[in-house]
């Protein structure tokens, strides 16, 4: 799939979310990038750049005190790992239906929550 009609899934997918979440993202990036840098991967201990399929980066909204914003802040940023999300998808339903996972969980990283507690929402 080539990079434009993924990233429409991904605009789509986020249209798709309940009114009240998608008002209360603010100043996150959703960018796709076909896999983490090395860095991640190092910083992560991961086996290889293949074994993310996304990943947020930033200060959870559960975090942001009175004093978030009274500077600039750069943005917090979602990133979606294209290759990778197709690479365990079979079709392009299937490539759909896995960025919206990992857009919902990466989502919930936003709002604070652990690994264990988006598991336990079923994601």
């Amino acid at each position: 799939m080539d990079r434009s009609d993924f990233e429409k899934i991904v605009e789509q997918a986020f249209e798709k979310l309940p009114e009240k979440f998608k008002q209360a993202v603010e100043n996150v990036g959703i960018i796709v990038e076909d896999y983490p840098n090395d860095e991640i991967v190092q910083k992560m201990n991961l086996p290889s750049k293949r074994h993310l399929l996304g990943l947020y980066q930033g200060i959870p909204f559960t975090h942001r005190g009175s004093w978030y914003g009274m500077t600039p802040v750069v943005p917090d940023k979602i990133s979606l790992y294209q290759m990778n999300i197709e690479s365990i998808s079979r079709t392009e339903e299937d490539i759909e239906r896995k960025i919206i996972e990992v857009l919902i969980h990466e989502i919930g990283h936003y709002f604070g929550m652990s690994e264990d507690e988006i598991r336990e929402a079923g994601y």
